[in-house]
């Protein structure tokens, strides 16, 4: 009988354990050798997390406190339309069309008395220039229709009375006049005629009321030498055909008359209207600088604006179905623009000159007409009062030429 020691192995387990234990341990001092090489590098470089790299600082390190992270960042923020807005804004004001009323009691009463002033409404507007001592800004006709007094409200939420140098109902502009002396520097005057589609265009005004003065948004360029029919006295037929450029940046209440300036910072169009549609969003339209500019000149001279009458309904040729331009207007196959006649007012210029509903009008004054825009071009910028204008139509495809002696547009 056998007995065997407590540490006794048989032979081949401990062949087994030698066989494994001597490379273990080998690759464990080549594992720290490397370690040991490699680590400087290693703690040098970017490879290793922040939090294995940094410093620990020591109770006993007072020389150098650092202030604690507040875990905010702080980002300039400042770009090119910053910038714009930054130095446009104090020249885009708020106006305040105060209109007069009974003392409330008296009227109660039935008695006349002392007048109460009452703000009505509010809109936007621009200074243009600074000239003798006073500021010059232009508006919406209808920021400031009815009003007995006007206040500009400037930037700094000073509110300053001004007055109506003039207005006018068709093209929908203004001017008021005040005191110049804190008028910073007034808007840079740019050009509408060579906006492009689809380039920037920042909108600066008092949406909703002062409440929201010199807000910005920001859009495209829409569209360009839009017309849209005006209906003043609510007839159901258009007056007017207000020259717009449409744009995407929002428009709304309050924004009339404000600014819309391109990346340059350039006034390139006054704030005017938005189609008010629950089915519609980002149509808004401004009136060109370039159609506005004499417009304000001449209401800052004499305060009305006189204007050639022809005393027709016109739209432009564009929107009517290329099938009407052969079947319903007779037009033939060289014709490529023109505007043509909805209406004619009875005993007016047109209709006493023998100008017929549909008839379609190629030329003016010996130019070209290819739309509205062309037309008025030639009778508000070369044409006055009492002039004669030779025009140039088809009626059932054949051309015919007739003139026409102009009368005075009235509001």
């Amino acid at each position: 009988m056998g007995y065997f020691d407590d540490d006794y192995q048989p032979p081949d387990q401990n062949n087994k354990r030698s066989r494994w234990l001597v490379p273990a341990l080998a690759g464990i001092i080549i594992g720290m050798v490397i370690i040991l090489i490699a680590l400087p590098t290693l703690l040098k470089s970017d490879v290793l997390p922040k939090a294995w790299t940094a410093p620990i600082e020591t109770a006993s390190d007072n020389t150098a406190s650092k202030p604690e992270s507040s875990g905010y960042v702080s980002v300039d923020v400042s770009t090119q339309v910053t910038d714009v807005v930054e130095n446009v804004s104090p020249a885009v004001v708020g106006v305040v069309n105060i209109q007069h009323q009974g003392n409330f009691w008296e009227q109660q009463g039935g008695k006349t008395g002392q007048d109460s002033q009452n703000q009505t409404g509010t809109g936007s507007g621009v200074i243009y220039k600074k000239a003798d001592g006073y500021a010059y800004v232009i508006t919406n006709h209808h920021v400031i229709d009815g009003a007995d007094t006007v206040e500009v409200v400037l930037s700094s939420d000073k509110h300053v009375e001004a007055e109506i140098l003039g207005s006018d109902l068709f093209s929908d502009l203004a001017v008021l006049r005040m005191d110049g002396k804190q008028v910073q520097e007034p808007i840079e005057m740019g050009t509408s005629e060579n906006v492009k589609v689809g380039e920037p265009a920042i909108a600066i005004g008092n949406p909703l009321g002062m409440m929201f003065s010199g807000s910005v948004t920001q859009g495209v360029i829409s569209g360009k030498q839009r017309t849209i029919p005006q209906d003043f006295n609510q007839d159901g037929r258009a007056d007017w055909q207000a020259e717009v450029i449409q744009t995407d940046a929002a428009i709304n209440p309050g924004n009339s008359g404000g600014a819309l300036i391109n990346m340059n910072g350039n006034l390139i169009g006054i704030n005017s209207m938005k189609i008010n549609q629950e089915a519609v969003e980002g149509i808004g339209f401004a009136i060109p600088i370039d159609a506005a500019r004499p417009i304000v000149e001449e209401l800052e001279k004499t305060g009305k604006v006189t204007r050639p009458y022809l005393g027709v309904e016109i739209y432009s040729l564009e929107e009517v179905p290329q099938t009407e331009w052969d079947d319903t207007l007779n037009l033939p196959e060289g014709v490529n623009g023109g505007v043509y006649v909805w209406s004619v007012e009875s005993l007016s210029p047109a209709d006493k000159a023998g100008i017929e509903r549909l008839d379609v009008i190629v030329a003016v004054g010996g130019k070209e007409v290819m739309n509205i825009i062309d037309l008025r071009k030639v009778l508000y910028q070369e044409k006055e009062v009492g002039d004669s204008l030779k025009v140039t139509y088809y009626r059932d495809g054949e051309k015919k030429e007739t003139t026409i002696k102009l009368g005075e547009q009235r509001n």
